[in-house]
C-alpha cells in the first residue's frame, strides 16, 4: 500500500485505549487495609501524574479521604499477577454499573494477585516490591470528565462519574536493572519493559525503532521545581530524606 493511496474510515468505537502503561494504583482503605487497583488511564508531565479513574472506585474514595497513593508500575513480566486483578473491585457492596459488567468484591487485592507489600517512605500507602516503577505521590485537584455533556442534557446519572486527578510525586524508586549505567537519576529505556494495555489486552514494548531526535537534550534540562519539593517532605518517619 503506497501513502496515496491509504484512507481513512470513520468508526465509533467504545474506548480509545490506544496503548497506555498498567498502572497499579495503592492506597490506604478507612479501615487501615491496603487497597490495590490496575488502572490504564494516566500520563505524566514532569513530577506530575494525571489520573482517569471511576468516581465510584475503592481507589478514587481512598485517593480523595486520605490525599495519597503509590503509583506503581508492572514490567510485562508482571503480565499474570495483574491479570488477577482483573475484574476485581475493593468497594463492598460492588458499585451497580460494576457488578453489570462482572466485577466481584476482594478484600486483599495484594494477595489476590500475588505481590508483596513494602512500606513507603512519605505516604502511608504500601509500595509494591515487585514492580521495577514505583512513585509516591499526594493529591493535587480533582476535575469531573464528561460533565459538560451531563449539562447538555445528553446520556443520564451523575454529573460526572470519571475524574481526572492530578497528583504530584514526591518520591520515584526503581529496580536497581533498569537504571541507566553511569547515570544517577536515569532510567534506561532499553531495559524497562512496561505493561502496556492496549483496548483490553496487555502487551509488552518491542525493541527500539529509531534513535529519537529529542534524545539529544539532556533529561536534567527537563527538571523542574517540583523536585526540589519533593526533597523538602520528609520521610513519614521524620528522619532526613537526604
Amino acid at each position: 500500500m503506497t501513502r496515496e493511496t491509504l484512507t481513512h474510515t470513520a468508526i465509533e468505537p467504545g474506548i480509545l485505549y490506544f496503548g497506555t502503561p498498567v498502572v497499579l494504583v495503592s492506597t490506604r482503605n478507612e479501615d487501615g487495609t491496603a487497597n490495590l487497583a490496575p488502572i490504564s488511564s494516566v500520563f505524566w508531565l514532569g513530577w506530575r501524574a494525571v489520573l482517569g479513574i471511576g468516581r465510584s472506585s475503592q481507589t478514587t474514595r481512598n485517593l480523595l479521604r486520605t490525599g495519597e497513593a503509590v503509583l506503581n508500575l508492572p514490567s510485562d513480566a508482571l503480565a499474570p499477577e495483574v491479570d488477577r486483578l482483573a475484574l476485581t473491585t475493593g468497594t463492598d457492596p460492588v458499585p451497580p454499573r460494576k457488578r453489570e459488567r462482572g466485577y466481584f468484591h476482594v478484600a486483599d487485592k495484594f494477595d489476590r494477585a500475588g505481590l508483596t507489600p513494602v512500606d513507603s517512605e512519605t505516604v502511608a500507602a504500601p509500595r509494591v516490591a515487585e514492580c521495577p516503577v514505583a512513585m509516591e505521590v499526594v493529591l493535587e485537584q480533582t476535575l469531573p470528565v464528561g460533565a459538560t455533556v451531563r449539562a447538555a442534557g445528553v446520556g443520564s446519572g451523575p454529573s460526572s462519574s470519571i475524574l481526572a486527578i492530578e497528583t504530584r510525586v514526591q518520591r520515584v524508586f526503581v529496580h536497581e536493572e533498569i537504571r541507566l549505567a553511569g547515570k544517577e537519576n536515569h532510567v534506561d529505556p532499553d531495559a524497562w519493559r512496561p505493561l502496556i494495555m492496549s483496548f483490553q489486552q496487555l502487551y509488552g514494548l518491542g525493541p527500539r525503532v529509531r534513535e529519537s531526535t529529542l534524545a539529544r537534550i539532556p533529561e536534567e534540562r527537563y527538571r523542574g521545581p517540583d523536585i526540589d519539593l519533593a526533597r523538602e517532605t520528609p520521610p513519614r518517619d521524620g528522619t532526613s530524606a537526604a
